[in-house]
């Protein structure tokens, strides 16, 4: 078992830097799309458009945008997980109240204590900014940002995606206390 976490801000290239790691991977791939379909979005289209186009056709796709993610990493299996992305999963459970938040978490992370496959993660940088001025703003990077921490205080690499570089930060770094 192994745990990627593949983080940084918009546009950044994670995305592509993680399925580069899932193509160095000795098994099949599994890509877990975490995204709704939204046909009424044409430039939330485009971009999942974009992702699929970019994916090679032997991997297998699985839409995962609620928990259907957690029970795909307890699913045992021979492949590669990719997950893109923790952000917008996070963004489809936002109407879950906080207790019913932190349960979810704590059996994602049960999952992946659990689990016997490579799981390669994809999460967005969202507390660089400012502070979003409504409360579901707040609570979106507040969960978010907390769930990449957990994730990336169990993961084997981190990786920061910017300006055109992916930086190791189990190498350049050095990890904080585990939540």
């Amino acid at each position: 078992m192994s745990i990627i976490l593949v983080t940084g801000p918009a546009r950044s290239g994670k995305s592509e830097w993680a399925e580069s790691l899932a193509l160095e991977s000795s098994n099949s791939v599994i890509y877990l799309a975490t995204a709704l379909i939204n046909p009424d979005d044409l430039d939330w289209m485009q971009r999942i458009t974009k992702h699929r186009q970019r994916r090679p056709e032997h991997w297998l796709t699985r839409e995962v945008p609620e928990l259907q993610l957690i029970d795909a990493i307890s699913s045992p299996t021979s492949s590669c997980l990719l997950v893109d992305s923790l952000g917008t999963w996070v963004a489809n459970l936002l109407a879950k109240d906080a207790t019913q938040w932190e349960q979810i978490v704590v059996d994602l992370l049960f999952a992946l204590h659990q689990c016997t496959q490579e799981v390669i993660f994809v999460a967005e940088e969202t507390g660089w900014g400012v502070v979003p001025a409504y409360p579901s703003g707040r609570i979106f990077r507040d969960r978010l940002g907390n769930l990449v921490r957990r994730i990336g205080s169990i993961s084997d690499r981190v990786y920061l995606v910017t300006g055109g570089y992916a930086l190791d930060l189990a190498i350049l770094g050095s990890p904080l206390p585990k939540i």
